[in-house]
């Protein structure tokens, strides 16, 4: 009877009533956190697409060529990437570990001088696990997003929005078998960043701010099958949260080709969080379930390498992590940009 012992063990800590399958909703969490993470993921690309920083300053196509002439006027880019994050134990929900992998596309224009907009659509999956409460769950999330930028002199603008939506597949192991659900999320997010580019030489230092608000959504849903199925309403849950920090790089030319990296860091004040509490019901008990929270401050930071091949081809690779108190997310990503 793992299952009830874990339940009892959490809701013992929590005061609240004790029945079988009271930590169910940890999956749910898990899948709300992650939806959570990877619309910020998202954002934050789709933010540094709009700015593209070297590309868009620094006439690393090489030559000695002007910048109007170096610039061509359309843009499209492909990434790959893998992440993997931990969320610790908080209140009844007992800690989870996630893995994702996904791929983005998009494309790209500049409308007039200094005016820049994109579109970028992203697949990804997700494998949830929560080994203390004998849960585990897949997420299947497809987002779309549309960015856009304003340079003027060292100053750029930038907005980023985008819309998610996930299938989820959840499985609770009781002594009687597997308790299985199936049910969809969303999220809705937005960003508005501006930064200064100071340059000296081939070198660069880019203070940043940032302001970013997203929304995540599970849907309710009941199990079938196992010992114990239990009832979960859905759960809704909203962040605002501000970014500052900076970026610095460097550029080599070599010949008609550049490398370029760069490194940043960011702090991070999540100064909204409006998690709600999620209601589990078996038979004619129910219990309401505190969400998961990030805590209040925390830091980003990362670092980036570019081959450019050409004014028209670009290889780059990437390092992103995030860094809270009980929560860590790291991911990698490969990607290629043409332009004509």
């Amino acid at each position: 009877m793992m299952v009830i012992c874990a339940a009892s063990s959490a809701n013992a800590q929590s005061g609240l009533p004790v029945f079988p399958g009271s930590t169910d909703a940890n999956t749910q969490f898990s899948a709300q956190a992650a939806q959570f993470d990877i619309g910020s993921n998202f954002l934050q690309r789709l933010g540094r697409e709009a700015t593209y920083g070297f590309a868009a300053r620094d006439n690393s196509g090489g030559g000695g060529a002007s910048q109007s002439t170096a610039e061509p006027m359309y843009r499209t880019w492909a990434e790959g990437y893998g992440s993997s994050a931990h969320t610790a134990a908080q209140g009844t929900f007992v800690g989870d570990r996630r893995k994702t992998l996904g791929i983005v596309g998009g494309i790209g224009a500049t409308l007039a001088p200094g005016l820049n907009v994109g579109f970028s659509a992203d697949q990804s999956r997700t494998q949830i696990d929560v080994p203390l409460a004998l849960q585990s769950a897949t997420l299947g999330m497809t987002q779309i997003g549309i960015n856009a930028s304003y340079t003027n002199g060292p100053w750029t603008l930038a907005i980023a929005a985008v819309h998610g939506f996930a299938l989820i597949n959840a499985n609770r192991l009781t002594p009687l078998g597997a308790a299985a659900a199936n049910y969809r999320g969303s999220i809705d997010g937005v960003l508005g960043e501006l930064n200064y580019y100071y340059s000296f030489g081939q070198s660069r230092i880019v203070p940043k701010v940032a302001l970013e608000y997203i929304s995540a959504r599970t849907d309710d849903y009941r199990e079938s099958g196992g010992a114990f199925p239990v009832s979960v309403a859905d759960s809704r849950g909203e962040r605002a949260r501000v970014l500052a920090g900076a970026e610095v790089g460097h550029y080599w030319i070599i010949g008609q080709q550049a490398i370029d990296v760069s490194a940043y860091g960011k702090f991070v004040d999540n100064f909204s969080q409006n998690i709600g509490d999620v209601q589990v019901s078996l038979g004619n008990n129910a219990i309401n379930v505190a969400g998961v929270r990030e805590s209040r401050n925390g830091a980003d930071a990362g670092a980036a390498a570019s081959y450019i091949v050409s004014n028209t081809v670009r290889l780059y690779a990437s390092y992103d992590g995030k860094f809270r108190d009980g929560f860590e997310s790291h991911q990698g990503t490969l990607g290629v940009e043409l332009k004509w």
